[in-house]
């Protein structure tokens, strides 16, 4: 849910859908904004997920998310993990810092304007 809120209001692009690559899976999320508002579905949880900043809702957890963004970075607080986290946001690409963990999470996102799916081979011989 964070990666696919910072990848819309960062660079105001629709998210059709997300490779985890911890996970080394497809997640069914999809999230769009407008100005300040985010409005998301994680088909995994089947969890409508959205809001206004600073405050995210995440009816799935049913916990609110505080969210900041600077540029290409956001930041912010995630109530149901009691975990502060930052996403640096880059081409179609979230890097997600999870601060509670000590690690990070990369993230392929497919924006609807892309009209492909993720480019897995070009991924794998990184």
């Amino acid at each position: 849910m964070v990666a696919a809120a910072a990848y819309a209001f960062i660079t105001g692009k629709k998210v059709a859908g997300i490779y985890d690559h911890s996970a080394g899976r497809d997640l069914r999320i999809a999230a769009e904004c407008r100005g300040d508002q985010l409005q998301g579905f994680d088909g995994g949880r089947m969890a409508k997920f959205g809001g206004t900043l600073p405050e995210l809702y995440d009816a799935g957890d049913k916990t609110f998310v505080s969210f900041e963004i600077n540029g290409t970075m956001a930041q912010g607080y995630d109530r149901s993990t009691s975990s502060a986290f930052t996403a640096h946001v880059t081409d179609r690409v979230v890097q997600l810092y999870d601060h509670g963990q000590g690690t990070w999470f990369p993230f392929d996102i497919q924006d609807v304007e892309a009209g492909y799916d993720f480019d897995r081979d070009a991924q794998a011989s990184r």
